[in-house]
């Protein structure tokens, strides 16, 4: 991994890291212990929506989390609820441990739905968040596409998204999909605010971590990692033994969003690939190097 250097705009760099994001798993409860210390108070953590965990996992981790001081955002997986009645319990939960004010629709990765809900919008509709306490609801964002769905339908949704929550009263974030080349994020971000989108934008941003594993991720989700990418990120696919850290695209994306006054507010949300301390410890000594 790369050791943290001062950005050529260091206040630039400070502003993007600052109030960064965090996600975990329901699993996770331990690194989060051995984290707490080095995470920001306040910071808002996602904790996922897995196939493979149960809801007492997920409201028990969200609770943790706001128990430590952080701010929780729960993630609701569309496709894999099977009722009504399985969204509405969900939310009750998580409203009675506190966790219920900020959560995360997306549509998730069934092929096909569980149950009524075939993607965010369809949840987001319902109008039940509100019944339970949400205030703020996060969508995701994909500057690079997505394998399975066209870039037309891609930002029809995300118009779609923003329009309801904002015909609703809630508040919408766009947390991204992660990436190693800040060109197509840039590019993305441009498009997001020609179409009228003002809500904060959150890019998903890889922790420090192995780099096979890094490219087992990208390979999953489709993001583009050939030879000039990843090694304008910062690492070679010769050598695939190390690991890697987001210093050069933080540092590369800082510098490019303080340039345009139109990129509005943009921070990042860290995909904790390498763990929540390792992540952690990269943000706050990446921090220190600016100042």
């Amino acid at each position: 991994m790369a050791h943290s250097t001062p950005a050529p705009d260091r206040q630039a760099a400070r502003d993007l890291v600052a109030h960064f994001s965090l996600e975990m798993t329901g699993k996770d409860v331990g690194a989060l212990h051995a984290a707490r210390d080095v995470i920001p108070p306040g910071t808002r953590i996602n904790v996922t929506f897995l196939g493979n965990e149960d809801l007492q996992l997920r409201v028990d981790a969200a609770a943790l989390v706001r128990r430590l001081g952080f701010v929780p955002v729960p993630h609701i997986s569309a496709r894999r609820l099977g009722s009504r009645r399985q969204l509405e319990e969900f939310l009750s939960r998580l409203q009675e441990v506190g966790a219920a004010d900020s959560v995360f629709v997306v549509g998730g990765d069934p092929a096909e739905p569980e149950g009524p809900y075939a993607d965010t919008l369809t949840v987001i509709r319902t109008g039940v968040l509100q019944q339970f306490g949400v205030r703020q609801v996060s969508v995701a964002g994909y500057p690079e596409g997505h394998p399975d769905i066209s870039t037309d339908t891609l930002w029809r949704h995300l118009e779609d998204k923003t329009a309801e929550l904002r015909e609703q009263g809630l508040s919408a974030v766009i947390l991204t999909q992660f990436a190693f080349d800040t060109d197509p994020v840039i590019d993305w971000i441009a498009s997001v605010r020609a179409r009228d989108i003002d809500s904060t934008i959150r890019i998903g941003t890889p922790g420090p971590a192995g780099i096979r594993r890094l490219l087992g991720f990208a390979r999953r989700f489709g993001i583009g990692a050939n030879a000039t990418i990843v090694k304008k990120y910062g690492f070679s696919l010769g050598n695939l033994m190390g690991t890697a850290g987001p210093d050069r695209f933080v540092t590369d994306l800082s510098g490019r969003v303080a340039a345009d006054p139109s990129a509005g507010d943009v921070k990042l949300h860290f995909y904790t690939f390498g763990g929540l301390l390792a992540t952690s410890q990269w943000a706050r000594d990446y921090v220190a190097a600016q100042s």
